[in-house]
């Protein structure tokens, strides 16, 4: 955990951009009204502390009138005019309902706005993508960004509405309060001196003491929070990765290997859970005691006063009533400082969220800061695709090829083949423009380029949405779909382009290529990179797909990654990617004859 006040600027940065936003002006007045009803209700507290003064001077002195007036209307009294029992709570009850419902208000309306926000960070410029090559194993900046961006940027809202919320009104009843108990204390003299006010600083070094012994205590719950939420998220991200490869791990009979792993995840759990419970232990057995003791111990303070007769009994009540609201208001961070597993708002899970949203932001930043580097892709006036003077190097820096030239005529079908591991699939990234690491140009024709990797992304929705992925489905006729999706293959799909389900299950291998296929032939590019992307289709049925496109897309120019003859004959020209993978060294394109 980094220092306090980096961390403070952390959850500065955070924090403020929402109330400099577009709805800076909805921001800032929720948040006005909200600090205003707050200090009103401090306000309430200040005349219940005189009411409670007059009520028990009134069951002191047998005042039924005065009892009776106290409870249902108002009274005058020497403070002026008092309200009811009644009216106080009314008024205190509607108060306390609509800051609670405008606070949530503010809550919801920020956290759209700051996720709104992490979203288009983490999806500008390929970030998410970028991170993801180079994952964090220290897990400060990187893991579980759907962890970071769902579940931390809630608690972030919500964990800073509450502290600051509540540490203002804590201020402001501090300062309310001094003056009433400095007032009330009266001077204590000890060893000939007279200490003015002694109740108050009593107060402040009751308080002091049980703060300094709670950080000393709870220091560690920062860190240990931190911990939890990540090993909670790896559990979590696991079991998504169980059930969306099922039938993987059903074929392999994996279910014991799964059952170790997570097993061995969610131990990271409990043992971490163990040590917060540990240390809360200690802390909630200060609090406990220090909570218990601030009950009494205002009470047994000014007790000598009321037994010589110098308090009333309703000045002993508001004494101590006071007492607890400046020793309240300074213990405010003891408060905050308590950690339970169903109290997430607490200072130490605040910190440990900042912590990571902040290295988030810092990775994501890093990100976008080098969307430049690697191999630039430029769009030029030429027909083809030129290499010039390209390196392709793994995060690792390893290098797969150095200081490549290439040209992809168009109109030219071409197949890429090489050894398993060489770097062919790293090639089509580059020749996308998404891969980050090496050097160079490649240009680019204008007109539309469409990548199919081996493993096709199925998005979550209706068939319909699924088809037409990356297009929204409006972009379509509903004929045209259904066209693509017979010539594809996947003619019994027709009738359920409206339903829902889960297709990255539902699809086997075979059909999600199928399905990907429909893709190209309804976006119609005019560049098409097939990365293995029928390598699960019988040699037959990728042949005849290979035809389709042809007669369905006569302008498309084909590049595809394949190993198999029968698709190699389909392709005019042969570049072999020649790299031995076992010694590490960089390889070479060099041309073949085509495959005859």
């Amino acid at each position: 955990m980094r220092g306090v006040v980096p961390f403070l600027k952390d959850a500065w940065r955070l924090a403020v951009p929402y109330f400099r936003s577009e709805e800076r002006l909805m921001a800032r007045l929720l948040l006005g009204v909200i600090i205003a009803m707050n200090l009103a209700m401090v306000g309430m507290s200040v005349i219940f502390n005189y009411w409670n003064r007059e009520f028990f001077n009134a069951l002191q002195d047998k005042d039924w009138g005065a009892f009776v007036d106290l409870l249902l209307t108002y009274r005058h009294t020497d403070s002026g005019l008092m309200p009811g029992f009644v009216g106080i709570v009314v008024v205190f009850t509607v108060m306390s309902i609509y800051r609670t419902w405008l606070t949530q208000l503010l809550q919801i309306r920020w956290r759209a706005w700051i996720t709104g926000r992490f979203l288009d960070d983490w999806l500008a410029d390929r970030a998410y993508y970028r991170i993801s090559l180079a994952p964090d194993h220290a897990g400060v900046g990187t893991d579980n960004p759907d962890q970071r961006i769902a579940e931390d940027l809630r608690d972030f809202v919500q964990i800073t509405l509450v502290l600051s919320l509540d540490l203002l009104s804590n201020v402001v009843t501090l300062v309310s309060f001094l003056g009433i108990l400095w007032s009330l204390s009266g001077p204590l003299r000890v060893l000939g001196v007279n200490i003015p006010g002694y109740m108050v600083w009593v107060a402040i070094v009751y308080a002091g003491l049980g703060t300094w012994i709670a950080h000393m205590i709870g220091r560690p719950l920062a860190s240990l929070n931190f911990r939890q939420q990540r090993v909670e998220a790896d559990f979590r991200y696991a079991l998504v990765r169980l059930r969306e490869n099922v039938e993987g791990v059903a074929l392999l009979g994996g279910e014991r290997e799964e059952n170790h792993g997570l097993r061995h995840r969610f131990g990271a759990i409990i043992g971490n859970f163990r040590a917060l419970m540990n240390k809360a232990k200690q802390l909630n057995a200060m609090i406990a005691c220090y909570g218990r003791i601030a009950g009494i111990f205002p009470l047994v303070v000014a007790a000598p006063r009321y037994f010589f007769g110098t308090l009333p009994l309703g000045g002993l009540t508001q004494t101590a009533n006071a007492f607890g609201e400046v020793q309240g208001a300074l213990s405010w961070f003891i408060d905050v400082y308590s950690w339970s597993s169903t109290n997430h708002v607490n200072l130490p899970a605040w910190r440990a969220t900042v912590e990571r949203l902040a290295t988030f932001q810092r990775a994501l930043a890093a990100a976008r800061a080098h969307a430049g580097d690697g191999v630039r892709v430029v769009t030029s006036d030429r027909p083809d695709i030129a290499f010039d003077n390209v390196t392709l190097a793994l995060p690792s820096g390893a290098r797969l090829i150095e200081h490549a030239d290439l040209r992809l005529a168009a109109g030219e079908t071409t197949v890429l083949s090489g050894r398993s591991g060489s770097g062919k699939s790293t090639l089509f990234r580059a020749l996308a423009g998404i891969w980050p690491y090496g050097s160079g140009t490649i240009a680019r024709p204008s007109g539309r380029v469409f990548f199919l990797p081996q493993r096709p992304y199925i998005p979550l929705g209706d068939l319909r949405h699924v088809v037409t992925y990356p297009e929204a489905p409006g972009n379509f006729d509903r004929s045209a779909i259904e066209q693509a999706l017979r010539d594809a293959g996947l003619g019994r799909l027709v009738s359920q382009l409206d339903t829902d389900e889960n297709w990255a299950l539902r699809l086997s291998g075979g059909e999600q290529q199928r399905l990907a296929l429909a893709r190209a032939l309804l976006a119609k590019p005019d560049w098409l990179f097939l990365d293995e992307a029928t390598a699960s289709l019988d040699p037959e049925a990728e042949v005849d797909l290979y035809h389709i496109l042809r007669d369905r897309l006569p302008h498309v120019t084909i590049v595809s990654i394949a190993h198999r003859e029968s698709v190699a004959k389909l392709h005019a020209r042969h570049v072999v990617f020649d790299r031995n993978v076992d010694a590490g060294a960089p390889g070479r394109l060099a041309e073949a004859a085509p495959v005859a």
